[in-house]
């Protein structure tokens, strides 16, 4: 809990120092960002699965869900499933289908989205996200925990 408490001093001194420039650079804006849309399917980094991201029920958010993996099957010969999901009841469900981004907005720059979340079924774990769209087919996905300058971005290329 100690750490939490002097990472979050470190910041709050380093934003006191560098100001304006140092917020943007957290907030995870991305310079060189393009507009379009993120929507259709989308190959994850390594080409381990598509990704088909859409309208969410909820309107004007995005969503995503996995369609496709390069490996569906377990060293058993069945379907993946999200095993590693700290609930229970969700680890029969199967990887393909599973629904794997939820809740992004459209943000303040042409081709970035956030406030959204990414989950991973490799981890069980839900972590907050940004997406910018780098050019037409180039994706930037972003996930993080409290502030996206902790976090680990993948490149997403579309599928056509």
């Amino acid at each position: 809990m100690w750490v939490k408490h002097i990472v979050s001093a470190i910041l709050f001194v380093t934003l006191l120092q560098f100001g304006p420039a140092f917020a943007t650079t957290v907030s995870g804006t991305v310079s060189g960002t393009v507009s379009g849309t993120v929507t259709g399917v989308w190959s994850t980094e390594g080409g381990k699965s598509h990704v088909e991201i859409s309208n969410c029920e909820e309107e004007g958010k995005l969503c995503g869900r996995i369609i496709w993996l390069k490996e569906p099957l377990n060293d058993q010969g069945k379907p993946k499933h999200d095993a590693n999901n700290p609930d229970i009841s969700f680890q029969a469900r199967p990887i393909v289908g599973l629904p794997l981004l939820a809740n992004f907005v459209p943000g303040d720059e042409a081709g970035v989205w956030g406030d959204g979340t990414i989950y991973t079924p490799e981890d069980g774990e839900t972590y907050s996200c940004t997406m910018s769209l780098l050019d037409a087919d180039t994706l930037k996905v972003r996930g993080y925990v409290g502030l996206p300058l902790f976090g680990k971005s993948q490149i997403w290329t579309r599928v056509n």
